[in-house]
C-alpha cells in the first residue's frame, strides 16, 4: 500500500486541475493517481482491468479521496476519443495527461525470437495508444491555453536493456521523439510535454519480469550497479510526475528525466 502524503490546503497545488492517467489500475499509474488526488486534482483513471480500477478507487476512498474510473480498451481509437470527450464535458477542461500505458507484454526478449506480431502489439500499446490519447486531449489544452503532458519512457529507450527486448526499447525511444515534437509544436500554446525515463521500479509486474529473465546472481549484480544501491519505488515516480504536472515546471519542456538512481552513469 502506498504511504499517504499529507498535504495542507496551501499545498493542494492541483486544486481545480483535471488530470487523466492511463493504465492506472495498479503499479505506477495507481501511485500517480493517488499522489495527484492527495494534492487536490480531479483525477480520471483508465485501465482495461475493471477490477483493478475498482481496487484503486477503493484505496482512494479509504483515504477520503475520489477518483473517476473508466474501463477502456485503448486499442480502440474511437473509444479513446469518446472517453476524452466525456471528461471534457464533465469538467470543462483537461489540464494534465499522463500517458502511462505501456509494457513489453511478455514478448520474447531476444530480437530474432520476436515476430512481426510481437512488434505490432508492443508498438500499438506503447506508442499508438499514447498518440491517439494525446491527439484527443490536445484540443482541450489548446482551448484553455494550458497543459502538461507526461509520457512514460524508460531507461531501456535511452540505453538499451538487459531484460526488455528490442521492440520495447524501440517503442520507448519513439515516445521520446514524439515528446520532442509535441513540446516544440505546442509549447507556444502554453503546453509542455516531457518524458519520464525510469530504471527498474519494483512494481509486482517488474519484479516478476526480472525473476523470469534474470538469475538471482544477475539481479544482485544489477542492484550493485545502481549508485544509490536500491531499486526505484512507485513513490519515486509519483513525485516526479507531480513536479512535471505542476505549474512550477512550466519552463521544463521537451525534457527526458532519468529516474534510475544514477545507474545510467555507469553503463
Amino acid at each position: 500500500m502506498q504511504r499517504p502524503v499529507t498535504m495542507s490546503r496551501s499545498e493542494a497545488r492541483f486544486q481545480g486541475r483535471t488530470v487523466l492517467i492511463t493504465a492506472a489500475g495498479s503499479g505506477l499509474g495507481q501511485g500517480m493517481a493517488l499522489r495527484l488526488a492527495r494534492e487536490g486534482a480531479a483525477v480520471t483513471i483508465w485501465d482495461r482491468d475493471a477490477a483493478a480500477l475498482e481496487r484503486t478507487v477503493e484505496e482512494a476512498r479509504a483515504e477520503g479521496l475520489t477518483l473517476e474510473a473508466q474501463a477502456l480498451d485503448m486499442k480502440d481509437g474511437n473509444a479513446i476519443k469518446a472517453a476524452v470527450e466525456t471528461i471534457a464535458k464533465a469538467h470543462g477542461r483537461i489540464d494534465v495527461l499522463v500517458n502511462n500505458i505501456g509494457g513489453s507484454l511478455h514478448t520474447p526478449f531476444r530480437f530474432l525470437d520476436q515476430s512481426d506480431e510481437d512488434w505490432e502489439r508492443v508498438m500499438s500499446v506503447n506508442v499508438t495508444a499514447c498518440v491517439r490519447t494525446t491527439r484527443a486531449v490536445l484540443p482541450c489544452m489548446v482551448l484553455s491555453g494550458y497543459g502538461r503532458i507526461i509520457n512514460m519512457g524508460s531507461k531501456a529507450g535511452r540505453f538499451g536493456s538487459l531484460f526488455a527486448g528490442a521492440n520495447y526499447t524501440a517503442a520507448k525511444g519513439a515516445m521520446q521523439a514524439f515528446t520532442l515534437q509535441i513540446a516544440q509544436e505546442f509549447g507556444p500554446a502554453g503546453i509542455t510535454c516531457n518524458t519520464l525515463c525510469p530504471g527498474a521500479i519494483l512494481t509486482p509486474r517488474v519484479k516478476g519480469l526480472l525473476e523470469e529473465r534474470q538469475t538471482k546472481e544477475e539481479r544482485e549484480k544489477v542492484l550493485q550497479s545502481i549508485p544509490v544501491r536500491r531499486h526505484g519505488t512507485v513513490e519515486d515516480i509519483a513525485a516526479a510526475v507531480a513536479y512535471l504536472a505542476s505549474e512550477e515546471a512550466g519552463f521544463v519542456n521537451g525534457a527526458s528525466l532519468d529516474i534510475n538512481g544514477g545507474q545510467a552513469m555507469v553503463i
